[in-house]
């Protein structure tokens, strides 16, 4: 979960795609081959756009970067480009590291933006990090600064993974994962960007860190309370997804955001990826108290903690982590129907929906939340949504069946009355999807047909 005002309240921002890496893959390494993506309406609300493919990777500023190709092209270190010393702000260790970056051609959003999220997915051995930064263009021309949107490393044996706070121009902000103009009101928009890569290595090391798959989610989601009502399709399917329950985890490693009462966004994010049959192997659970059950949950929280926002539920961080995983891709972006998600779903890809309620607005929760991940595994033939949601007192309950009405309504509205009656941030529609790198012909065509390929 995410927000901006209390960063729980959720700011609006992500779904994760594992298109990525995959149009490449399947193309044998180009892009070129790839279905375009489906015809966008007036109406969209949401622009994608990630580089992936060799040709992606040879486009852009480099500066000692270079596009290598083979089964997943990526951009890798050639030459270091200067070296520069980093004091890491949660352990207080300074270290000297070789660097080179990598610059996006500008990006001319399809949709005058109010919010943009950055993904990435990268392998970064011992030794190794990356930053990634975006910069975007307001309607009026000038620019905001380069935003760091996320210092980040699969391990936290080198560096602390870290959002940065604290970053304004006083038009825009940087909400942890989710950059924001501040008041949308006055009509300002981002209307272009551009992403850089900074890639770090220890000096002297061989080989740095490879970025397979980076972009951004822009959007540009009206306030609203409610949504319009999507017709059903009148074909129930139901994937067969791992189920995992956070409260099982209560009190466990609290160090990591609290514990497992707080662990919606990696439980969710591990069920999906050993849909794809992946998962952690003994070495890299072998820290986990033994007594412990599903311990790869654990380490799914380890994987995804951010140090400055103390949680383990920033959006692109789950994303990178589920990328971590051998052939997997994943992205944040945002849906605009139910009808997207039955899409994905009959095409074989579950997805994680970020949503905000009281317990009265959805039927069967029983509970209320400021901000909560689930996974979306199939649908009735009524319509109505089946979800693994990991807060379920065991794994055995956690599969629920939620009225369609209601769960439209809670996961894409921006705006929602608390049980306060105050006036607070709604999700907006955010996702999380992960799939395979190479993903088939049907699942290229629904990822076109939502907007991320």
């Amino acid at each position: 979960m995410t927000a901006s005002t209390p960063r729980r309240a959720v700011l609006v921002a992500a779904l994760a795609a594992a298109t990525a890496a995959t149009a490449a893959t399947v193309s044998g390494g180009s892009a070129s081959a790839v279905a375009p993506p489906a015809p966008r309406g007036a109406g969209r609300t949401v622009d994608n756009r990630f580089w992936f493919s060799h040709d992606h990777w040879r486009s852009g500023t480099h500066r000692g970067t270079t596009a290598v190709g083979g089964a997943r092209p990526g951009l890798e270190i050639e030459s270091a480009a200067g070296r520069t010393e980093y004091a890491d702000p949660h352990t207080g260790e300074k270290s000297t590291w070789e660097y080179a970056t990598w610059t996006s051609p500008v990006h001319r959003s399809t949709v005058p933006a109010t919010e943009a999220v950055a993904s990435w997915n990268a392998w970064t051995p011992a030794g190794t990090w990356i930053q990634t930064e975006l910069r975007a263009t307001y309607g009026d021309g000038t620019t905001t600064p380069w935003y760091v949107m996320g210092r980040w490393a699969s391990g936290d044996g080198d560096i602390r993974r870290t959002s940065v706070d604290g970053q304004t121009d006083g038009r825009s902000t940087v909400w942890t994962d989710t950059l924001a103009v501040d008041a949308p009101g006055t009509g300002l928009r981002l209307h272009d960007w551009q992403l850089r890569l900074t890639l770090h290595r220890k000096p002297g090391t061989g080989r740095g860190p490879t970025v397979w798959l980076a972009g951004a989610m822009a959007s540009g989601v009206p306030d609203r309370f409610t949504v319009p009502a999507s017709l059903p399709s009148g074909r129930g399917h139901e994937l067969e997804v791992p189920r995992y329950s956070q409260e099982v985890h209560v009190g466990r490693y609290p160090e990591y955001d609290n514990g497992g009462e707080a662990w919606c966004s990696p439980t969710s994010s591990q069920m999906i990826i050993e849909f794809w049959g992946r998962k952690a192997g003994a070495a890299a659970l072998a820290w986990v108290d033994p007594e412990y059950s599903d311990p790869q949950v654990c380490h799914a929280a380890r994987s995804t903690y951010d140090a400055a926002y103390k949680g383990c539920g920033n959006w692109p961080f789950n994303a990178a982590y589920a990328a971590t995983y051998p052939g997997l891709a994943g992205v944040v972006t945002r849906l605009t129907s139910l009808t997207d998600l039955e899409l994905l779903i009959r095409a074989g890809i579950p997805a994680i929906t970020s949503q905000s309620f009281r317990p009265d607005e959805l039927t069967g929760a029983g509970y209320g939340t400021a901000g909560h991940l689930m996974t979306v595994i199939g649908f009735t033939p009524a319509g109505d949504v089946i979800a693994n949601d990991p807060n379920s007192p065991d794994n055995a309950s956690v599969r629920r069946v939620y009225r369609r009405r209601e769960f439209e309504n809670v996961w894409l509205r921006t705006k929602r009355h608390n049980a306060a009656g105050k006036v607070v941030s709604g999700t907006g529609g955010v996702c999380y999807l992960y799939a395979p790198a190479a993903p088939d012909a049907a699942q290229i065509a629904a990822l076109a047909a939502v907007g991320v390929l």
